[in-house]
């Protein structure tokens, strides 16, 4: 016969307090003082018990689940681990779990991902949306979830969310400026066909082009933000009869895959081809040469953005539809 699960019941009789007192500080309620020695009896009675808390059970009471979700389009790309690390960090410190879901930047497994949020399993949403419209987000704001977007303030989302993020056109064009500066004016692009990344990476690569008088462009977009999608679009580039001499890509990912493409015909990385990416993966600095790239700081984006939802969940964010910044920085390596 299955052993009976421990009730808070339970860990009262054997501290010799109440079951409200038990309540209070299994819950870490501090409305009500209760002395350190009767804090103490009770958690050595809930360890000598074995007691766990029923999540189950306080969610009917509370109608919180004490769950936050993060849906993410990569857990492949190191960026990625390092934002959900920070989310779970600041889930941590307020005692909520956290489920983390991986789209592969598939349209069909985000809408998945939503539909799941929304069947109720969760108090709050951080997402990093390639597909969904802001309508679809909007919806789950309706049903009283909490919601925090990791996007730009000129995205789709910028206007109607709360949003957290990096000014993507600008990276884009500081990481494009830093080629102009090195003398380069033959400087394509590759990135991937899909999300956010793809409309905003492009506007500042073609942004920056035009502020330097440079009229042509050269954009390669292949089926992922990924090593192999960036080695497939550095194939197309250098089958050309005249390539460029630097390139753009719109990840690291995808740079480091361009620079095995650039390496296998023979050519050298700077002096034939100059390359540089986003996102300051622990990779780039240990590739031969090492990369250089913008770090848009995903430990910071993600401990930002659990921050907001904390905030909006606890009711003390000031203000809706806001967009918060956050900085990053030009790391200058050899490949460019």
């Amino acid at each position: 016969m299955a052993k009976r699960r421990p009730t808070q019941a339970d860990v009262a009789r054997v501290a010799g307090v109440s079951q409200t007192t038990v309540s209070y500080v299994l819950n870490g309620n501090t409305s009500i003082s209760v002395p350190e020695e009767t804090r103490q009896r009770i958690m050595a009675a809930a360890q000598t018990l074995n007691y766990v808390p029923d999540y189950a059970a306080r969610s009917l009471r509370t109608r919180k689940t004490h769950t936050i979700a993060a849906i993410i389009p990569d857990i492949a790309n190191p960026f990625y681990p390092t934002f959900a690390r920070a989310v779970q960090d600041i889930a941590r410190q307020h005692n909520y779990d956290l489920i983390l879901y991986n789209t592969d930047e598939l349209a069909e497994e985000e809408q998945k991902c939503l539909r799941s949020v929304e069947r109720g399993r969760v108090d709050g949403l951080i997402i990093v949306p390639f597909h969904s419209a802001a309508d679809d987000l909007c919806r789950l704001i309706e049903h009283n979830m909490a919601v925090v977007v990791v996007g730009t303030e000129d995205g789709p989302y910028g206007h109607s969310l709360n949003t957290v993020g990096t000014d993507d056109i600008a990276v884009a064009r500081l990481a494009v400026n830093h080629l102009i500066g090195k003398g380069h004016v033959e400087i394509a692009m590759i990135v991937g066909t899909d999300g956010p990344p793809h409309l905003t990476r492009v506007e500042g690569y073609q942004r920056a082009l035009q502020a330097a008088g440079i009229t042509h462009e050269q954009i390669i977009s292949s089926s992922a933000f990924n090593e192999i999608g960036g080695y497939d679009a550095m194939q197309q580039i250098l089958q050309s009869t005249q390539h460029p001499t630097a390139v753009f890509a719109a990840n690291d990912l995808m740079a480091i895959g361009a620079m095995r493409a650039i390496k296998e015909i023979g050519l050298r990385i700077p002096e034939d081809i100059a390359i540089v990416g986003i996102d300051n993966i622990p990779a780039a600095n240990l590739v031969m040469p090492a990369l250089t790239t913008v770090n848009p700081f995903p430990e910071r984006k993600g401990q930002r953005a659990a921050e907001v939802l904390f905030q909006i969940l606890e009711g003390t964010y000031p203000v809706t539809e806001q967009h918060e910044e956050i900085p990053y920085q030009l790391i200058v390596r050899d490949s460019a």
